[in-house]
């Protein structure tokens, strides 16, 4: 019989279907799941930044599209470098045209 998956792993599935150059907030991830809340969905992504786990936890952000987990990646700076990669822009920690980049899990899945 298969291991149920546990509320971290679950959390880690659904960020990683999020498509590259998009983001999603911690609320729209805990209202999928409908386990929990946005503040739960931090603190998985919180562990899975610094284990070194294969998660884009850089393109989750805040429900105004702030980059409010940025100081729990090994610099200050790499969430927005990461999402800058992939052509998302950052100002002052902030995604510019957060509305248009935004992916809803219950729109897409």
């Amino acid at each position: 019989m298969a291991k149920k998956p546990n509320y971290h792993e679950l959390v880690y599935d659904l960020t990683r279907e999020i498509p590259l150059g998009r983001v999603s907030t911690y609320g729209a991830i805990a209202d999928y799941l409908t386990l929990g809340s946005a503040r739960m969905v931090g603190w998985a992504l919180k562990n899975c930044t610094s284990n070194d786990i294969d998660v884009p936890a850089h393109r989750v952000v805040n429900r105004k599209g702030e980059l409010s987990g940025r100081n729990h990646f090994p610099t200050p700076t790499m969430m927005q470098e990461l999402l800058e990669g992939e052509g998302v822009s950052v100002i002052d920690d902030k995604v510019e045209n957060f509305s248009e980049l935004l992916w809803m899990p219950s729109e897409y899945l």
